[in-house]
């Protein structure tokens, strides 16, 4: 017996967070009867359903990666019907979600599966899976700046872990500053508000790297299956497996 949640993210019907929040609101019912516990539990044998449509038993996973443009919400579905980063990939009919967010005015690296498990593992603070930002400011960003980023930054959430901070090119007016910035947390617009606290406003901001993987031929907007290794990679680094090829 598991719970319900677990059963659905297995099944890729939704991420074990999303799957939760259906169940909070009384859209997810057991053999018939709507559910509304987190600790419900069910097996393989229940019948469990989402707004009346019963879920599959458990899928073949997917996973793949986004060069996300601006102007995408990163979510399956917005019900004041914006895009959302799954228009992007309309080649697949299976359901899929992302691992993690960027903005809505973020581009850059996004991964989408159905697999729960490993974007939990992703996700986790206790892996430090890095994710890197090239970010376009307004202003020159100094030494003590970057040191800044380097010690960690107060933010009304508490310190920021240390991250790397480098800077990349700026015009010799002043005006304007590119960094790229590595971070292993995962706080909601974490890189706009650190430039923020030590006085800069982000004009561009793109994720360029996530856990090992890259942008390299993939445009923006478009997409690519991950390889077998690839995914064994991921695996490793969100401690779901002891070896890569485990």
């Amino acid at each position: 017996m598991e719970r319900i949640q677990k059963l659905i993210s297995r099944a890729g019907a939704a991420s074990r967070r999303e799957a939760e929040r259906l169940i909070k609101e009384g859209r997810v019912s057991l053999n018939g009867q709507v559910v509304t516990e987190l600790g419900i539990q069910a097996d393989e044998t229940d019948e469990i359903a989402i707004d009346g449509v019963a879920i599959g038993k458990e899928k073949a996973k997917l996973y793949f990666l986004l060069n996300k443009p601006r102007g995408y919400l990163s979510t399956v579905k917005d019900d004041r019907g914006r895009k959302t980063v799954v228009d992007l990939l309309a080649e697949v009919h299976e359901y899929i979600y992302p691992i993690g967010r960027l903005d809505y005015d973020t581009e850059g690296l996004l991964l989408l599966t159905n697999d729960g498990e490993l974007m939990n593992g992703l996700l986790h603070p206790r892996y430090e899976v890095k994710k890197t930002y090239l970010a376009k400011v307004k202003g020159m960003v100094t030494p003590e700046k970057l040191q800044k980023f380097r010690s960690g930054i107060k933010l009304e959430d508490g310190m920021t872990a240390p991250a790397e901070a480098r800077l990349v090119e700026y015009n010799e007016q002043g005006n304007w500053s590119k960094v790229k910035v590595v971070i292993h947390e995962g706080r909601n617009r974490q890189v706009r508000r650190m430039f923020s606290a030590v006085g800069h406003d982000v004009t561009a901001l793109k994720r360029i790297a996530f856990g090992g993987l890259t942008l390299e031929g993939v445009s923006r907007g478009k997409y690519r299956e991950l390889t077998a290794d690839e995914v064994a990679k991921l695996k490793h680094i969100a401690g779901k497996q002891g070896a890569i090829n485990g």
